[in-house]
């Protein structure tokens, strides 16, 4: 413990030292966080900057709820848990995560984490309104110890490189509100509506608080790094639309994007080639099992091939919420990690009865983050969104493949049943739903999901809109 302790306040002269140059930091009722025994600390979330800025503003020492993708790269890890940060599953509910966080919260220290999730701007950011994920309110609710809100606003612009310039100091500021109680009188499930009700209202208060006190303008506020990072590149394109800064005639920006595009497009292609080189099949005997195979299809109708037989787990496992959902296919494949389905399930605030968006995202399925952000922005429309992990993709590759190369392959059998796989436990999910009153679907799908989203239209018609886009 020594060891730790002393390596966060060496990273944490470190950081001042670093960020001493750099920004000019304006903390607002930092007495709130001297105060005794442990308890949780949940700010918002704009920048990579935030949790070293906060440790910063706090005398005691905060336990970080880091995401686990941080721990991946060794080196990292090593340094993350030399300070006593711990890992935490963004996408799921991780229960040795809660263990952790309440061992150290009830034996006195500070728990440090982001209710949000990830980096949020705009109606997406809770000091905007939008809704709070219930790990704050439910581990100060299981630990019985309050919560303690902050603010944080400006640290977003330290992506602009312009900023590191030495004594530039970009300003910042932090506030902390008041401690909330996990409010022992009441029931659990109420003590933690409480709990959220009173911190997004802390929220709010305190963004606005910031802004009346410092006279912030729109550029201190909140934007997406992406943004941040490209204003001065945005402004030199603008400024120069024909040539460099010297006049001099320069190479097509859109002939730059076809060449590079062309050059990925055979590099991809010949990698399949490589890749599908080991599926290579007897060509007697494949054709004729895919002639059977087809013989026996046609005698069946399209609501017969794609009857999905009822799947009590997935209708107990949509509760109000984010809900990740795991249950065995009724297509069995000869690969253990492809036989169990899984989905997530993004509730809005109108509840399971709103419309639902399907998304069938091949392509965003190696992003651990790309369908989450497109179900928030439904959310924020009112839909509620499930992503569907598709056959052969994302937790659903077996180990030594790459993801979705067993989708497509010359085994046409294992290619059809993979679609039809794909449709089935659609159908299972929309089953599910319309058991808890939902009545009108959407899709929206790309690459290999399109495919699955054309044949669902087959034998499902509850649908307001239907995009899809196939290779």
């Amino acid at each position: 413990m020594e060891i730790k302790t002393a390596s966060y306040r060496a990273g944490k002269l470190l950081v001042k030292l670093l960020f001493g140059c750099v920004a000019r930091v304006r903390v607002l009722r930092r007495e709130n966080t001297n105060r005794a025994g442990g308890f949780l600390l949940a700010a918002n979330h704009i920048s990579h900057f935030d949790p070293f800025l906060i440790s910063l503003a706090v005398r005691r020492k905060i336990d970080w709820m880091t995401m686990a993708e941080f721990f991946r790269p060794r080196v990292l890890g090593f340094l993350l848990r030399a300070i006593d940060a711990f890992p935490a599953e963004r996408d799921r509910a991780d229960l040795k995560t809660i263990r952790t966080a309440i061992e150290r919260l009830k034996s006195g220290r500070v728990v440090g984490l982001f209710p949000e999730g990830g980096i949020r701007d705009g109606t997406r950011s809770l000091l905007e309104g939008a809704p709070l994920r219930p790990g704050a309110s439910t581990l100060a609710q299981i630990a019985g110890l309050p919560v303690l809100p902050c603010v944080i606003l400006g640290s977003d612009r330290l992506y602009s490189k312009r900023q590191w310039l030495p004594f530039r100091r970009t300003p910042i500021w932090i506030v902390f509100g008041n401690p909330i109680s996990h409010f022992p009188e009441l029931q659990k499930l109420h003590a933690r509506e409480r709990i959220e009700s009173e911190l997004a209202v802390a929220f709010k208060n305190l963004y606005a608080e910031l802004r009346e006190k410092f006279q912030l303008t729109t550029d201190d506020l909140p934007r997406p790094p992406r943004e941040r990072m490209n204003c001065r590149a945005s402004a030199s394109l603008a400024a120069h639309p024909d040539g460099n800064r010297t006049g001099r005639p320069t190479i097509s920006r859109a002939r730059l994007q076809r060449l590079a595009a062309g050059t990925i497009d055979s590099l991809i292609c010949g990698s399949f080639n490589l890749l599908h080189a080991r599926h290579r099949l007897n060509p007697d005997k494949s054709g004729r099992e895919m002639e059977a195979y087809v013989m026996k299809c046609e005698r069946l109708t399209p609501r017969e091939y794609y009857a999905a037989p009822y799947e009590p787990d997935v209708t107990k496992t949509l509760v109000n919420g984010h809900a990740t959902l795991a249950w065995n296919s009724p297509i069995r494949t000869h690969f253990a990690a492809n036989n169990i389905a899984h989905a997530e399930f993004f509730q809005c605030a109108q509840g399971i009865r709103a419309p639902t968006v399907l998304l069938l995202h091949a392509l965003m399925s190696t992003s651990r983050d790309g369908h989450r952000r497109c179900a928030e922005r439904f959310n924020e429309l009112g839909w509620n969104a499930c992503f569907l992990h598709l056959p052969y993709h994302f937790s659903r590759v077996p180990r030594g493949y790459w993801n979705g190369e067993l989708a497509i392959t010359c085994d046409l059998i294992r290619n059809a049943e993979g679609l039809r796989q794909g449709v089935i436990e659609l159908r299972q999910l929309m089953g599910a739903l319309r058991e808890r009153g939902c009545r009108e679907f959407a899709v929206l799908a790309t690459s290999y999901g399109g495919w699955i989203g054309a044949l669902l239209t087959l034998v499902e018609s509850d649908f307001r809109f239907v995009a899809l886009m196939s290779p």
